[in-house]
């Protein structure tokens, strides 16, 4: 799976709904999946996620595959969605803002959402889990070494995701969520 920067205002349109973002996540995260299955997982009717999904396929970001019998499971496409103004009209400018402000909003929806099960976590699992918020003072280069440093780490185990033959017993999925951000002069 490849990433794409997306650029295309009807694209960057589609991916300003969060519960698109969910599919995006859950399908990232588990794979394939049917429409009837996201249901399932995700609570929203069969209806609403099969609408979401072919929107999702219209513009590239999802894909159907061939699935036993007569399903036709859905599976993501680029392994990242990569989003920026920078370059781009203001019509897609507009429309990249929608899409990061629809990706943070699912984003911590589910953060909220795991930190208030937090308690009923086993031990081992607790202790390591929670938010975090750190400054540091940095200059630019540093900030892109460190920057390149985190993101190597991150892609540890990145292999795991795509191939569940990969994971060892007990390894369940954990959300990492980093946002870089510059305080305003």
């Amino acid at each position: 799976m490849a990433d794409a920067r997306i650029t295309d205002p009807k694209a960057l349109r589609a991916l300003s709904h969060p519960f698109r973002w969910k599919l995006i996540q859950l399908l990232a995260d588990e794979g394939p999946r049917t429409a009837t299955q996201c249901s399932e997982k995700l609570g929203e009717s069969v209806a609403s996620c099969s609408y979401h999904l072919n929107m999702l396929a219209k513009y590239g970001f999802v894909a159907e595959v061939e699935g036993p019998g007569r399903q036709k499971p859905w599976e993501i496409v680029h392994g990242r969605q990569m989003i920026a103004t920078e370059g781009l009209d203001p019509e897609a400018a507009l429309a990249a803002e929608a899409a990061g402000m629809a990706f943070l909003d699912q984003e911590f929806e589910a953060i909220r959402r795991r930190l208030r099960q937090r308690d009923r976590l086993a031990g081992e699992w607790r202790e390591p889990t929670g938010t975090r918020g750190y400054t540091k003072f940095l200059t630019a280069g540093e900030l892109v070494e460190f920057s390149a440093e985190l993101l190597a780490l991150l892609e540890k185990y990145d292999e795991r995701r795509v191939d569940p033959s990969l994971r060892p017993e007990g390894a369940r999925a954990v959300r990492f969520f980093l946002s870089t951000t510059i305080a305003p002069e």
